[in-house]
């Protein structure tokens, strides 16, 4: 039997008929069709559908949606404003920051939840937090360089 479950997607109050244990990925793509978010390992690991819960990074491959009712949900496409990408989203084009760009969108969330609760982070407290993300085309140098200039703590652009 489904549920209806009202959700705040991106600053808009949506309603879905969906099973409270429904995970997140699937009511944000296949519901809503938001596919910023990817399907990676399915287990939480890989961070390619990380998006943000009230603020807080959350992997929503493995989050019920029945457990994000009355929360902020925010995604890559809730990040641009009027038009106006993110500082991360233009840090990461101007560091080149992508390649395939599949792991993209959950290193920006990723990212987005670090610059909240600090907003000019150490490279290696970048590394360290960005390590549990993982980029197949190895980007890694770039995407921390990117990091750096959206928190304004970078010393030169990747080329």
């Amino acid at each position: 039997m489904a549920n209806v479950t009202s959700l705040n997607v991106n600053g808009k109050k949506l309603r879905v008929d969906v099973d409270s244990q429904t995970p997140l990925l699937n009511v944000l793509r296949d519901h809503l069709n938001l596919t910023g978010p990817k399907y990676g390992c399915g287990e939480a690991r890989c961070g390619a559908c990380t998006v943000l819960i009230d603020g807080q990074m959350m992997r929503s491959c493995v989050t019920p949606v029945g457990r994000v009712g009355g929360k902020q949900v925010t995604t890559i496409e809730g990040l641009e404003k009027d038009g106006k990408l993110h500082p991360l989203q233009e840090a990461f084009l101007k560091a080149d920051a992508l390649q395939c760009g599949y792991c993209t969108p959950g290193m920006i969330m990723s990212a987005a939840s670090l610059l909240n609760k600090i907003s000019k982070p150490s490279r290696e407290a970048i590394v360290k937090h960005m390590d549990a993300n993982v980029c197949r085309c190895g980007t890694y140098a770039r995407i921390v360089n990117a990091i750096e200039i959206a928190a304004g703590t970078a010393k030169e652009v990747a080329e």
